[in-house]
């Protein structure tokens, strides 16, 4: 006789969401509050981004508007906390409640994961970065998200200075990989990871390549055939629909198509490479050799 095993809360939840009868992003987030969320992060996106003319006063006008927004959620025991679309955009320190909030970035010299790396650190921040409104009247960003964050961490290791010095007295800095297309990348895994799975986002430089692992399989019936052919099936579409309120995903959400495989075989006529299993998507983006080594290696 077989003998039936009950799934796990993880499995439950993704046969849940793979049969479209739940969005994990609209989850509590156990043993959070209100008191979690960066009010300023989230008074911006009502009054700046999304223009409500109603902006909440009271933690109770706060809590009511969030619950309707499904940036907080109901968590069975009688208390209103941050759903797990609202911890990872406007939480403080997400991590602390959520563990796979944020980004491990690692960078090694070589063509594989060795004993040393050169940079092994997890960005802890919300996806959206804090903006404010200055005495001018202009927007711009107090603090930092996991973009912007990631942005000054990684620059030195994905470029340098060129050898030589241009018109203007000036050493262009040179990139081996294309910025656009590298958050693009970003936040795709970002936007569409599997929550349900407490496993860090990915991004691993080496010597010739660059990785970014997202966890979880593509979301309901999508391939990588469809994926590369521009069609969208949004894992989390109210995560999806907060990032492209702030542009960090254009209006079109084809950025697969429209932007990382055009802008790469522009920038060093290579694809990305996609490798997809049951437990995470793996892109892959070839270095483009710079003018410095170019040198070096004719030297």
């Amino acid at each position: 006789m077989l003998k039936a095993e009950l799934a796990s809360r993880e499995q439950q939840l993704r046969l849940f969401e793979s049969g479209r009868l739940l969005h994990i992003e609209a989850l509590p987030v156990v043993g959070t509050s209100i008191h979690h969320l960066d009010k300023q992060r989230l008074n911006f996106y009502l009054s700046e981004i999304i223009k409500d003319p109603d902006v909440p006063i009271t933690d109770l006008e706060w809590e009511q508007r969030l619950l309707g927004l499904s940036l907080m959620a109901e968590d069975g025991l009688g208390h209103n906390v941050c759903s797990v679309a609202g911890t990872v955009c406007f939480a403080n320190n997400p991590r602390r409640y959520l563990r796979q909030s944020g980004l491990r970035v690692m960078v090694f010299s070589g063509t594989d994961k060795e004993y040393q790396a050169q940079l092994d650190v997890v960005l802890d921040a919300p996806l959206i970065g804090r903006w404010v409104v200055n005495p001018e009247g202009q927007k711009v960003l107090d603090h930092e998200g996991v973009i912007e964050k990631l942005s000054t961490a990684i620059k030195p290791f994905i470029s340098e200075e060129a050898s030589t010095i241009d018109e203007h007295m000036r050493r262009v800095r040179q990139w081996h990989y294309p910025w656009d297309a590298l958050r693009e990348l970003v936040v795709n895994a970002l936007a569409h990871r599997d929550w349900s799975l407490a496993v860090d986002i990915e991004l691993t430089v080496y010597s010739d390549r660059l990785e970014v692992i997202s966890p979880g399989k593509l979301q309901n019936s999508m391939t990588i055939e469809k994926m590369i052919a521009g069609q969208r099936s949004p894992r989390n579409p109210l995560i999806m629909d907060i990032l492209r309120d702030y542009a960090y995903v254009d209006a079109r959400g084809m950025g697969v198509r429209t932007k990382i495989i055009p802008l790469m075989k522009k920038f060093n006529h290579s694809e990305p490479v996609f490798e997809l299993t049951d437990d995470y998507l793996k892109t892959t983006l070839f270095r483009k050799v710079a003018d410095a080594e170019k040198t070096e290696n004719h030297a």
